[in-house]
């Protein structure tokens, strides 16, 4: 009886989180099929795009993290019923997110000088430049379609957004095919092919999403009269108070795996594909953990919005234990599959290199052992700071993540990886430990915010009852 006060949430938080999973693994997708078909041309085109999206992943952590502050808002103004706050949390959500991808496109141009002092194999930096080029200005479309995605969130309209990721799919693998093979008359690219059908994909889900607002009755009132916006310091100050540590904890994130990528780089060509593979596939279970953790920060900013915190914590466990069952699923499918998983990525038809792939497929092969263990780790962590953002709790949280990932994780990688023989498996064992780390404490924070909130709410019934 205690447990299905609990269980009996898993089918709404399913139906809440299922578009948002399928929407972030559809971002994750892109990344699949242009590493499927970029490792079918060789190891060192695959580690080009994986040194080029690094980039990209600590420029777009920035961009989503900051976007993210839309969600709650936009939550708790719906469950308030008021609509003019709700509309303009989204609209200077989506002007601020639309500067801050153009600073980060500028951004990211100014950073590929670094790849020629990072140690990385020359070969894989002449070819990872020119695709930074074109992924780096579709930068702008996407932290645009992140705003628009989360303000769809906010009012639990989860579905939108994923509709829009499966059409950029389509055409980004439509794409990638004509352009990185020649194929049908069109010229062959290579890597340049697979930049090109990621920008116009990315392009495309934006007016996707725009159309399909201005012609929903639910968010037509929240899009109409853009001309006459106008900004407001205290709805700036808002969204920044609460977007930038957003935006610093998922950077904390991304930038150890980030690191990951560079430390493998230094262990040479091989090792860099190894770990992309790795991380390609471990970032499609991460977004499963993704869409609920957007489920929690709708449900618990919707409870904040209503003052119900003993409801709040009931739900947001909830979620927690849900999130144990799937992340168990994804850990024994890693250590069933590990040795035939990183096979999808590579031609093992392909005699020239053929030596180099079965290094590839081993190092992978040991990698998904340990990402095995750390789906759980992974997945809570997420998730918590899902429940934090509900409340708009952030800044404990980033602090969290930062001593988490740069002062627990980042230390053991970069140790083990490059100054003992474990090398791969040790960098990997660096994020175990960071995940972990952060993981913990989050639930701490957590369980003591919504017992203090549970604690000021009863105190003050109590003080309005007499």
């Amino acid at each position: 009886m205690l447990l299905h006060k609990y269980t009996k949430e898993f089918r709404y938080n399913i139906k809440l989180a299922y578009p948002v999973m399928l929407g972030m693994l559809g971002h994750t997708f892109v990344a699949f099929a242009d590493n499927i078909m970029v490792g079918q041309l060789g190891t060192a085109e695959l580690a080009a795009v994986s040194l080029g999206n690094s980039f990209i992943f600590v420029a777009m952590s920035l961009g989503i993290g900051f976007s993210t502050a839309i969600t709650p808002l936009v939550a708790e103004a719906d469950a308030a019923g008021d609509l003019e706050k709700g509309r303009s949390s989204f609209l200077h959500g989506l002007v601020i997110c639309t500067v801050l991808g153009v600073f980060l496109f500028l951004l990211m141009l100014l950073a590929k000088p670094l790849m020629h002092i990072m140690e990385q194999p020359e070969e894989v930096v002449t070819l990872a430049i020119p695709y930074l080029d074109l992924v780096a200005f579709s930068m702008i479309p996407l932290v645009m379609f992140q705003a628009l995605k989360q303000f769809s969130d906010g009012l639990s309209l989860t579905k939108y957004p994923m509709y829009a990721t499966v059409l950029s799919n389509i055409i980004n693998i439509t794409l990638n095919y004509l352009l990185i093979f020649g194929k049908f008359g069109f010229p062959q690219l290579g890597i340049i092919g697979a930049a090109i059908g990621t920008l116009v994909s990315r392009i495309v889900m934006v007016i996707f999403l725009w159309v399909i607002f201005h012609k929903n009755r639910r968010t037509e009132p929240f899009v109409t009269g853009i001309r006459k916006f106008s900004f407001h310091r205290n709805m700036v100050g808002k969204i920044v108070n609460l977007g930038l540590p957003s935006a610093l904890q998922m950077f904390f994130e991304v930038g150890i795996f980030t690191a990951a990528i560079w430390l493998s780089g230094v262990l040479g060509t091989n090792p860099q594909a190894a770990n992309q593979i790795a991380l390609n596939l471990s970032s499609m279970t991460y977004m499963v953990g993704v869409g609920l953790s957007v489920a929690a920060m709708i449900r618990v900013g919707n409870q904040k919005g209503l003052k119900n915190y003993m409801e709040l914590r009931r739900i947001a466990i909830s979620i927690f234990a849900l999130t144990f069952i799937v992340e168990i699923v994804f850990a024994l499918f890693f250590i069933i599959f590990r040795f035939w998983l990183p096979t999808i990525y590579l031609d093992q038809n392909d005699l020239v290199n053929e030596v180099d792939n079965i290094e590839v497929i081993g190092i992978a092969s040991r990698l998904l052992l340990v990402a095995a263990f750390f789906q759980i780790s992974d997945g809570f962590q997420v998730v918590f700071l899902g429940a934090l953002r509900g409340l708009q709790d952030v800044w404990i949280p980033m602090g969290i993540t930062l001593v988490a990932y740069w002062f627990v994780g980042f230390p053991i990688s970069f140790y083990f990886g490059l100054h003992t023989g474990a090398e791969s498996m040790g960098i990997w064992a660096g994020l175990l430990a960071g995940l972990t780390t952060a993981a913990i404490f989050l639930y701490f924070r957590f369980n003591y915010m919504t017992r203090k909130l549970i604690t000021e709410n009863s105190y003050k019934q109590q003080a309005v009852a007499s």
